[in-house]
């Protein structure tokens, strides 16, 4: 009986969130995910969601939250979404194709979980997208070519990913270490042009590379819509 007061609860105070439209969304995820911390108990209390001026979601930070089961096409509703961090949980099943469709989306988090099947070529669509860490998982297949247009951080190390690492884009800006421990192919590597030093373009440079270090191994900082 509490469990369904709550339920019932959930439910009347969800769609405050945005209209129906996205109320369904986080009401589909909640769902899908076993929660043994209560950290989906009352959506209008959720640390880890934010809204923006116009009461649509903004950003859902629910890494290191001992979530389990699985993402939902619904996610893909949340046309306002700007942070998707799922990071350090258990999350299983597949990418859905939807998330292509958060075109406004900034970061994607979804490190360290126990996902699997291929990386969805829709991802190509998010030309916002800043942030990509999809290592740590179980993901097969081949990586998608529409990825190169994400121009910064993608991390897919640690899957089960075979065939050719593309050199094209965005990709012959990546370290090594972003596509390490699956079964891809070595890619080709370039010839490097010589590099006249100079005091200038030694510091500028050792700057850029520490920047690029950075990006690669942390999360974006959180900035509350």
């Amino acid at each position: 009986m509490e469990r369904l007061i709550s339920v019932c609860l959930w439910l009347i105070l969800v769609f405050r969130v945005a209209g129906n439209a996205e109320g369904d969304a986080l009401y589909a995820l909640k769902i899908n995910l076993a929660d043994p911390n209560k950290v989906l108990h009352n959506p209008c209390r959720w640390y880890n969601i934010t809204c923006n001026a116009k009461n649509s979601v903004a950003r859902v930070d629910l890494g290191d939250a001992n979530l389990s089961g699985q993402l939902v096409p619904q996610l893909g509703q949340l046309a306002n979404l700007q942070y998707l961090e799922l990071y350090n949980n258990n999350i299983s099943g597949t990418i859905p194709e939807e998330l292509g469709n958060l075109t406004s989306l900034v970061s994607l988090d979804l490190f360290s979980n126990a996902l699997t099947g291929p990386i969805p070529a829709t991802l190509g669509k998010l030309r916002k997208l800043l942030f990509l860490r999809l290592n740590n998982n179980s993901l097969t297949g081949q990586i998608p070519m529409s990825l190169n247009t994400i121009d910064y951080c993608k991390n897919l190390s640690n899957n089960r990913l075979e065939g050719d690492i593309p050199v094209n884009g965005s990709f012959s800006l990546l370290n090594p270490i972003s596509f390490m421990n699956n079964g891809l192919n070595n890619p080709p590597v370039a010839p490097q042009s010589p590099v006249i030093p100079s005091t200038a373009s030694t510091s500028s440079g050792s700057i850029a590379i520490v920047a690029r270090v950075a990006l690669l191994f942390s999360a974006p900082t959180i900035i509350f819509a």
